[in-house]
């Protein structure tokens, strides 16, 4: 089991940055690999982006790529999402989520452990 921590959300304009935290107890975290989900008003969670447990593989969904980048921190648990050239339709909650491997997370969409979620909005 793991226990994940969504930190970091805020209100941004149109353009700027934020950086989401996700921080980790339970089972070594060094074993996960981790990704971030968001789930907008009335639409179906989606993929953001994912990376392995060592850090040395990342995924992204082609709305982010190039603008977010996810990278991990195995000595302090923790993940992060940085969040650049924010849009509004970037607003959304944005779930942490830990499962065995990466390639279980693209092929699921359906990791095993959840965070509760952070609320990013980006006003235009």
């Amino acid at each position: 089991q793991v226990q994940l921590v969504e930190s970091g959300g805020g209100l941004v304009q149109a353009g700027g940055s934020l950086r989401l935290s996700c921080a980790a107890s339970g089972r070594t975290f060094s074993s996960y690999a981790m990704a971030w989900f968001r789930q907008a008003p009335g639409k179906e969670r989606e993929f953001v982006a994912g990376i392995s447990w060592s850090g040395g593989g990342t995924q992204y969904s082609n709305s982010v790529k190039g603008r977010f980048t996810i990278s991990r921190d195995n000595a302090k648990n923790t993940v992060y999402l940085e969040m650049n050239s924010l849009k509004s339709e970037d607003t959304a909650v944005y779930y942490c989520a830990a499962e065995d491997s990466l390639r279980t997370i693209i092929a699921t969409n359906a990791p095993r452990y959840w965070g509760q979620g952070t609320q990013v909005t980006v006003s235009s």
